[in-house]
């Protein structure tokens, strides 16, 4: 939301400090296409791992004596531990080096899925509930260390694009959501319980090796700004809060409308996956778009954050659609409302970290990887806010609905 005449700093598409206004390359150099392709294969990877469970783990855990609650509370806690890990990888990025974190947390996060592959030879009871949850804590530090490594990296690497590569980089989070939970279920299906977690992990760990040898290392001295200053500003409070807001309804609308869908429709679980593609489908194409536009016309953040909450929030009314509208409620007009939402919230949430790196520089944080671990932090930890809220208000029944275990 830069007003006219404000500084533009790094990474908002304006001339930062030490930058001039036409430095913007138009080609990419070398060490830019490799940041790209560490990031991709991370966010790939990464969220493969994560949605994998989706399809047939509740059913596994239940045989193991785990009811539905507990199985949405050990989803839920990967919110809360992924929460508590951004805050401090954002605080402590330059103390401990943002390629370190990076490659670390692609390894934990790849051993944790195939120790997360044996589970199933522990004896049922408390044993096996507890190991699930310490393996997922675990888990959530991983991805948490190298979401915040990896956002730093980008916004370093790409100072004047921050939101047209973010956003295109949505493009291999968004498949690696949705290929998760099919590539796991034919993998359970066809060799067991142990197979996906195994096979996905290798995946990951062997990405390490890779990106040890392609990723740049970004030194910086350690900032003196905290993350209580950042919060307090204004415009990060706003921000923030749109965050979580965006993220608590994509949390609630899984459970919620996997129930409705299939009470109102019957359809069966594929369909509503399908159901669900549409929504994710549209959000990874917009993205791009909206980060491009972000990049280039910087003032239009503003309108972009205004009118994709406006839009969002009438999806959600059409949904039902609620009572006073006396719209009936229609297949057809259900997925065109999802295939709107995914396209409000591309445009909600990709001018959300560049506007947060603006109102930083602006308010004299410095401009360097300090600052952005502290921004990549922050915004990984209120979508975790988000995340979590869900999981904490949402019913018994709305858990078993987000985990269908097909009884």
């Amino acid at each position: 939301m830069d007003e006219a005449g404000s500084p533009a700093p790094a990474g908002t598409g304006g001339a930062g400090p030490g930058r001039s206004t036409g430095e913007t390359s138009r080609s990419l150099s070398r060490e830019q296409i490799f940041v790209l392709v560490s990031a991709a294969s991370m966010n790939l990877g990464c969220m493969m791992t994560y949605s994998i469970l989706g399809p047939f783990f509740p059913k596994e855990a239940e045989k193991k004596g785990a009811s539905n609650t507990m199985i949405g509370m050990i989803f839920g806690c990967y919110a809360l531990f992924e929460l508590l890990a951004s805050l401090v990888f954002g605080k402590y990025l330059v103390h401990i080096g943002a390629k370190f974190m990076f490659i670390a947390g692609m390894f934990v996060s790849g051993g944790v899925t195939i120790l997360f592959g044996v589970l199933d030879q522990l004896p049922e009871g408390p044993i096996f509930i507890a190991m699930c949850f310490l393996v997922r804590i675990v888990d959530a530090i991983g991805f948490g260390a190298a979401i915040t490594a990896s956002s730093s990296i980008l916004a370093k690497a790409f100072p004047n694009n921050v939101a047209t590569i973010m956003g295109s980089l949505e493009v291999f989070s968004g498949l690696g959501l949705v290929a998760g939970p099919p590539l796991g279920g034919l993998l359970y299906q066809s060799f067991g319980y142990e197979v996906p977690f195994i096979l996905l992990g290798c995946i990951v760990l062997l990405m390490i090796p890779f990106n040890i040898c392609i990723l740049p290392s970004y030194e910086s001295d350690p900032g003196n700004q905290s993350f209580w200053k950042l919060v307090t500003l204004p415009k990060i409070g706003l921000i923030a809060f749109v965050i979580i807001s965006l993220s608590s309804c994509f949390g609630f609308l899984d459970p919620t409308l996997s129930l409705f869908v299939k009470e109102k429709f019957s359809l069966s679980t594929g369909y509503v996956g399908l159901v669900f593609l549409g929504l994710s489908l549209s959000y990874t194409i917009s993205s791009p778009l909206f980060g491009l536009l972000s990049d280039k016309k910087p003032n239009l953040r503003k309108w972009f954050l205004v009118f994709g909450n406006l839009i969002t929030a009438g999806c959600y009314m059409l949904l039902g659609p609620v009572p006073f509208l006396h719209i009936k409620s229609q297949l057809w007009l259900l997925v065109l409302v999802l295939v709107i939402n995914g396209v409000s919230a591309g445009m909600s949430i990709i001018p959300t970290f560049p506007e947060m790196l603006s109102c930083a520089y602006a308010n004299g944080f410095e401009d360097g990887i300090s600052t952005l671990g502290l921004v990549s932090g922050l915004f990984g930890a209120m979508w975790s806010v988000g995340s979590k809220a869900q999981n904490i208000l949402g019913t018994e029944e709305e858990q078993a609905a987000l985990l269908p275990n097909d009884t």
